[in-house]
């Protein structure tokens, strides 16, 4: 396997890494050289140490989401800052840093602390595969050096060993924490925990269901452990992740296979229903579900993300009779700057055991580690670069 060089070439403003490339829609994850180019004024290189791989990075290689292909995926990074661009000062060379999601700054969403809702988002991270002007990020080489390939996947395309992204995009952390457990606080771990957190902010005695326990919705059981919520309930059809979600800190797990969850908490709190409601499977079979469960004037707050035109059957009278609030979730709806350190102190101080849902594999086993991801054999895959 090739390793990654940070020499520039005479004649090209790049350097050389090795990337996990898919090719088109279905096919599997090829390790190849590509070019990154240097950094602009407000862009930062990065030496990945550790991606973890989610769901979003597997929808867009099935052709759910619709990322140009060819492409290198990849957004939980983190690693070493190699080089900065002549306009940053958030970060310096030799900085661990975890990368995020990548945001405008300018918009008024931006402007107004809520980079989430910036009108750039979708170009800037899903949907564009290069910067805004249009330009890429990376470049392949040999016979694929004339073919486009596409990057600044949510602003950094981590599945390899050189990232280029925004400094906006970048999150200075301590340096000495292992990186294969950092880098899930890059989006599956700010996402649960903001979920809990920053949206629905459950109240003391209240009951909080979180639908589906992934890395998503175990991360937003750790964070209601975090809380004044009295009964946190783990829901999920797999035993392994229930004993996992009990593990780090639910109070009651149910097998929906063998219950109609509804009824289920219902029963749980003496006819109540939940207070918050969190979904992150993406079954819109499950949405209903959750929002059937709710108290009267509950929240649901909605982070799956099923394929574009997905809908869900809701009983209109019923949500007339009750009042629920559905709330869309992006990103836990965080400030990544400031939101990030925050649940790296939490880490720290083991109060939020992240380490519990990670397992590594080196890069070049990135088919095994997407497959494990795929199949539920594991919550978080974390790659670890060369």
């Amino acid at each position: 396997m090739p390793r990654t060089t940070a020499t520039v070439t005479a004649t090209a403003p790049t350097v050389t890494a090795t990337a996990a490339v898919v090719r088109g829609p279905g096919h599997a994850f090829a390790l190849e050289e590509v070019r990154v180019d240097e950094p602009r004024p407000d862009e930062v290189l990065v030496r990945v140490r550790a991606a973890g791989i989610c769901h979003t990075d597997l929808s867009v290689r099935a052709g759910h989401t619709p990322f140009p292909l060819p492409a290198v995926l990849g957004h939980e990074g983190t690693g070493t800052v190699e080089a900065v661009g002549d306009a940053v000062t958030s970060v310096a060379p030799g900085d661990t840093v975890v990368m995020s999601f990548a945001s405008c700054g300018a918009c008024p969403a931006c402007l107004t602390g809520h980079p989430v809702r910036c009108d750039q988002w979708p170009a800037l991270n899903l949907f564009g595969g290069s910067r805004l002007d249009g330009s890429p990020t990376l470049r392949g080489t040999g016979r694929h050096a004339d073919a486009p390939l596409h990057g600044h996947f949510f602003g950094q395309s981590s599945f390899a060993t050189l990232a280029l992204a925004p400094a906006r995009a970048l999150v200075p952390v301590p340096a000495g924490l292992p990186p294969h457990v950092l880098a899930p606080f890059g989006c599956g771990v700010q996402t649960g925990a903001g979920a809990v957190l920053n949206v629905l902010r459950p109240e003391p005695g209240h009951t909080l269901v979180v639908y589906g326990t992934g890395s998503v919705g175990l991360a937003a059981v750790m964070a209601a452990r975090l809380t004044a919520a009295t009964r946190v309930v783990a829901v999920d059809p797999d035993p392994g992740r229930r004993a996992l979600a009990l593990r780090l800190g639910a109070t009651e797990a149910l097998d929906p296979g063998e219950a109609d969850p509804p009824a289920a908490v219902r029963d749980l709190t003496g006819g109540h229903g939940a207070d918050r409601a969190l979904e992150t499977s993406g079954l819109p079979g499950v949405l209903r579900q959750a929002v059937d469960g709710l108290a009267v004037g509950g929240v649901c707050g909605v982070v799956g993300a099923p394929p574009a035109g997905t809908d869900v059957h809701l009983d209109v009278p019923r949500m007339l009779d009750r009042g629920p609030r559905i709330v869309g979730v992006n990103q836990g709806g965080v400030v990544p700057r400031t939101f990030i350190p925050a649940l790296v102190e939490l880490y720290r101080a083991g109060r939020l055991p992240v380490d519990a849902i990670v397992e590594t594999f080196p890069l070049a086993a990135i088919e095994e580690a997407a497959a494990a991801a795929a199949g539920g054999r594991v919550v978080k895959p974390v790659l670890t670069m060369p």
